[in-house]
């Protein structure tokens, strides 16, 4: 494998086990440098724990990339997760039409949005940034409602394949996997070169913040390691899967996904899928 720099753009949630402290120690278990840009600083992520106290790093974020310019860094994959700002949007399509190697990867995970709306202070020119970013992306990983605001499509409670497929017609991206796919169990459809695939697991009681950015990271971290789309998406899968199932074990850790006890796993799949 190949060692690869990547970096991942979003928002640091001192507390609670999403963001970049979850895609921080997964993207480097799957054995890359990882570097960060951190879009804004939270105190906790938003869900339970009142409301955060939050810093806003936006008007720093160009002086950050002039800094990594003069040094001549570039990255061979980036990350997108939640971004917050349309000057945080734009500064990650700035570094990605000038700092990504040749070859490079972009993953745009198009954090916001979920069960039918926009998340709180998002607005219609907030998505339409979301979709200038996303045009520039090899991959993106939206979910059921993040997909119908991208594709223009009205937002409709239902989660079952049918809707997940044509969600995926209309989406203009070449390769996309949709997330939170299913009624019975739960999983996800992957687009690539014109066909679509589909991976799920059984669903499990529970909602818990940060699962879509264990997803995210994984994935990165195994498509760097330079497995298919689909063989990474299996990955990701199954080890958010496994993190899930180690939480509901806990009922007092409801604030997030307790990731860190099953990051031995996360290494040997990739070994596994490797030998």
């Amino acid at each position: 494998m190949n060692y690869k720099r990547i970096l991942t753009i979003q928002d640091i949630s001192c507390v609670g086990q999403c963001s970049l402290t979850v895609a921080l120690p997964v993207l480097s278990a799957c054995g890359h440098e990882t570097c960060v840009l951190p879009t804004a600083l939270l105190s906790t992520h938003t869900g339970g724990f009142g409301k955060p106290v939050v810093v806003s790093l936006s008007d720093d974020l160009p002086e950050i990339v002039t800094h990594w310019k003069r040094n001549g860094i570039t990255f061979d994959l980036v990350l997108t997760g939640y971004l917050g700002s349309i000057p945080a949007i734009r500064t990650a399509m700035q570094i990605i039409d000038t700092m990504l190697s040749p070859g490079g990867i972009c993953i745009v995970d198009p954090a916001m949005a979920d069960n039918g709306k926009l998340y709180s202070g998002f607005d219609g020119d907030y998505v339409r940034e979301m979709k200038r970013l996303c045009g520039r992306a090899d991959i993106i990983l939206p979910n059921l409602t993040e997909a119908a605001l991208l594709s223009g499509q009205p937002c409709q409670n239902r989660t079952d394949e049918a809707y997940a497929r044509e969600l995926l017609e209309a989406l203009p991206n070449d390769r996309v996997i949709l997330t939170g796919v299913g009624e019975e169990d739960t999983g996800l459809l992957l687009r690539e070169v014109g066909e679509v695939m589909r991976y799920a697991h059984p669903r499990l009681p529970g909602s818990f913040s940060g699962t879509g950015d264990l997803f995210a990271a994984a994935f990165a971290g195994a498509l760097a390691a330079e497995n298919g789309s689909y063989e990474s998406a299996q990955i990701a899968a199954d080890f958010t899967y496994r993190c899930i199932q180690c939480t509901a074990e806990e009922p007092a850790h409801w604030y997030g996904v307790k990731f860190e006890p099953v990051l031995p796993e996360l290494m040997r799949m990739l070994k596994q899928v490797e030998s």
